[in-house]
């Protein structure tokens, strides 16, 4: 038996919240027809996830408008005695650029979870927002509206593993997440410097990246090269002074105690684990005996 069907990107908002319903049957709950409304009337939705606008592609809509005027209506909800966007900022910001008085709408109401998840479903069909505004608006859907990942996925038509992908970009350093910003980066540029833990050193990393303008597998590949030099320079400080006759000893005496061969293994900032072996079930059964004497 087919499983169900996950609605694709393309017409998500169509599919998940009826946005472009502009001809419907009128027994349809909670659906408007496309009517007018002055732009005056209308404000932005101060909690929509796109925090950044292309002046000159803004610009380029606001002409366009200016010819055809705005083909494809703005879905708002009354908010008071005004409209919020719900979806549609762009072209609300294009058509006060062209000069427009008023712009064809839909006015519907939605939940509050669903009205972020429309603006963020909107951008990403357009490719507006940029990496971190993307990982920024999916870790606000889970943590304001309490969602899983795996429900997050189905509600803004995207692959878990993308998600997840998409959100590890907040854990880089604040710089690094600029230059994505500012498309001195691509993602994957920057997924490739989520290895380098150190903020200083993955950002210094970022600017050699630009600067030589590396690509992706060449960063890839530098990253590589760092944490090769990165964990010899560990294996060096581990070896520090020669203080193994000290362990030895622990291990000696260890050995006296339990009857089997004991090895210390030796880490960085005086840790270390502590191997014991045994050669079968009867010896373990015996050693855990023994170590429970010991308590």
């Amino acid at each position: 038996m087919a499983g169900k069907r996950k609605p694709a990107l393309g017409n998500g908002l169509e599919g998940m919240f009826g946005v472009e319903d502009t001809v419907v049957e009128e027994k349809k709950e909670n659906v408007s027809r496309e009517t007018f409304l002055r732009l005056s009337e209308i404000e932005p939705n101060r909690t929509q996830p796109r925090r950044n606008f292309d002046e000159d592609a803004l610009q380029e809509l606001a002409d366009s408008i200016k010819q055809y005027g705005v083909i494809q209506p703005i879905v708002v909800q009354k908010k008071g005695k005004r409209y919020e966007i719900i979806a549609g900022e762009r072209r609300w910001r294009a058509a006060r650029k062209a000069g427009l008085l008023e712009v064809p709408v839909i006015v519907k109401e939605f939940a509050p979870e669903d009205i972020f998840a429309i603006a963020l479903i909107e951008n990403i069909q357009r490719q507006d927002l940029n990496p971190i505004e993307e990982a920024q608006a999916y870790s606000r859907l889970i943590e304001e509206h309490h969602l899983k990942q795996d429900e997050l996925a189905e509600k803004v038509a995207k692959n878990r593993v993308t998600i997840t992908n998409s959100m590890r970009l907040l854990k880089l350093d604040e710089r690094v997440q600029q230059m994505l910003i500012d498309n001195m980066l691509t993602g994957g540029h920057a997924r490739a410097l989520l290895a380098i833990t150190d903020k200083e050193e993955q950002h210094t990393l970022a600017l050699r990246v630009f600067d030589e303008k590396l690509s992706v597998r060449e960063t890839e590949s530098l990253v590589k090269r760092v944490l090769a030099k990165e964990e010899v320079k560990e294996e060096k400080s581990l070896k520090g002074p020669d203080d193994s006759f000290v362990y030895r000893d622990i291990e000696n005496r260890m050995k006296d105690i339990l009857g089997t061969k004991v090895e210390i293994k030796k880490k960085a900032k005086n840790k270390g684990k502590i191997e014991i072996e045994y050669y079968s079930m009867e010896e373990l059964e015996r050693l855990i005996e023994l170590i429970n004497r010991l308590k």
